[in-house]
């Protein structure tokens, strides 16, 4: 009794070890027959048993946009085969047709359906909805701005099923379209509602072409891209052009703003012009740095930039001013042209000291960075563009990339000191305006 114990559970684990590796088991029964089990690897069955389900539901999915159309011809036609005499419409064969389905174009019939009384074809708005072809610009839109080329668009669609308009050249239309739709909604949004008291206008190069772009930040310390216009050159009529277009769409040349702006004459000229000689302009000193330092030899570079930030730096403008004249002997003493530069905007460079703001929010307003992040992004989303055949093109795509990238950014670090920004703004432009 004991051998024959031990043996029926040395079969069993000799069985459970066989079913574990797939093995083929062959089971002696009682009445002398064999039976044959064969137990499968399910892991590989499982993996194709999965891209069947997907595919399925791929199926399933047209199924339903078809079931849906029929349902509405139903509606309007009654019953197929029945009689109806309230019925609103005739059924009328149908049509090629296509709707977009997972990011590309699957061929299905179109019912057509015509009124009883005129016998004008009536549209069907289901149909409508899943043919539109903002439903492709969409899905063209949603991947390229995810770093997918238009020439590899088509490899990286799942093949659920077959479709068409995947190819280079029409992914290239579907996003030109859908750019040109991005770029006139950015330029065409109100701003009657924004409560702005920061803008933010630097030319950027954008690739090869120069965009002019302005940039503003709320009194809850959020960014909105406001609008950009390319030119050849920051000169001062592409800038006012800019402007004319943000005033009117909305933006109040009553309200007071901080502007900051990059090292261009053209720029400062073109808001003065539109908001006042009152205004309040803060230099980029960044721009202003890199100016001065193309009149001087690179060993004075360094030199110049702890002199220059150690002024710029002061929390007193009265101070900060005192420091900065000693630059500008200094400057003068080795180079005139370098003087003039600082000499060019020098009040403008220190807005942000005589505003009194604190440490941190003085350093976030005394540069145009915020616009140089933006762009960082923008280029890498464009990476993929291998030629850039005009500045259409590039507006079009700085366009709708900075609407992208608006999405992403947070608050900016010290929000909650806006309000001190404004109560001063009001400050010192209404004394401006006094002694004036």
């Amino acid at each position: 009794m004991m051998g024959k114990s031990y043996q029926q559970k040395t079969n069993r684990s000799r069985r459970k070890m066989q079913i574990l590796t797939g093995e083929a088991v062959t089971v002696e029964l009682a009445d002398g027959k064999a039976a044959f089990q064969m137990i499968l690897p399910m892991s590989e069955l499982l993996f194709d048993v999965a891209k069947s389900i997907e595919q399925t539901a791929s199926q399933a999915g047209l199924l339903m946009m078809k079931a849906l159309v029929d349902e509405e011809v139903e509606q309007l036609a009654g019953e197929r085969y029945r009689h109806d005499p309230d019925r609103k419409a005739i059924r009328w064969g149908n049509d090629e047709g296509h709707v977009i389905f997972a990011g590309r174009k699957v061929a299905i019939e179109k019912p057509r359906v015509r009124s009883k009384d005129s016998n004008q074809e009536i549209c069907l708005s289901r149909w409508n909805a899943f043919a539109h072809p903002y439903r492709m610009q969409q899905a063209v839109s949603e991947r390229i701005l995810r770093r997918v080329s238009s020439r590899d668009y088509e490899g990286v669609l799942d093949e659920l099923c077959d479709g068409y308009g995947i190819d280079k050249s029409s992914v290239s239309r579907r996003w030109k379209t859908a750019s040109t739709k991005r770029l006139r909604q950015l330029l065409e949004r109100s701003l009657d509602d924004l409560q702005l008291c920061v803008i933010l206008i630097d030319g950027k190069e954008f690739h090869d072409f120069t965009l002019i772009t302005a940039l503003g930040i709320d009194t809850g310390g959020h960014k909105h891209v406001l609008g950009l216009w390319p030119g050849a050159t920051e000169n001062s009529e592409v800038c006012g052009q800019l402007l004319d277009e943000l005033i009117e769409r909305g933006l109040s040349t009553q309200q007071r703003y901080l502007f900051i702006l990059d090292g261009s004459k053209a720029l400062a000229k073109a808001v003065r012009a539109r908001f006042g000689r009152q205004v309040l302009i803060q230099r980029c000193l960044l721009h202003k740095q890199r100016n001065i330092q193309k009149h001087l030899p690179k060993k004075y570079h360094h030199l110049l930039a702890m002199k220059i930030r150690a002024a710029w730096g002061m929390t007193d403008y009265k101070e900060a001013k005192k420091e900065l004249y000693k630059v500008h002997d200094w400057l003068a003493s080795i180079n005139q042209a370098a003087a003039k530069s600082l000499e060019e905007g020098f009040e403008d460079t220190l807005t942000v000291n005589r505003l009194g703001l604190p440490e941190q929010m003085r350093k976030l307003f005394s540069t145009t960075n915020i616009i140089e992040s933006f762009f960082s992004l923008a280029d890498d989303l464009c990476r993929n563009v291998k030629r850039w055949r005009d500045a259409n093109m590039a507006w079009r795509w700085a366009g709708t990339v900075l609407l992208e990238v608006e999405k992403r950014f947070h608050r900016i670090k010290g929000y909650r000191d806006l309000p001190l920004l404004v109560e001063k703004l009001q400050e010192v432009i209404d004394h401006q305006e006094a002694v004036a």
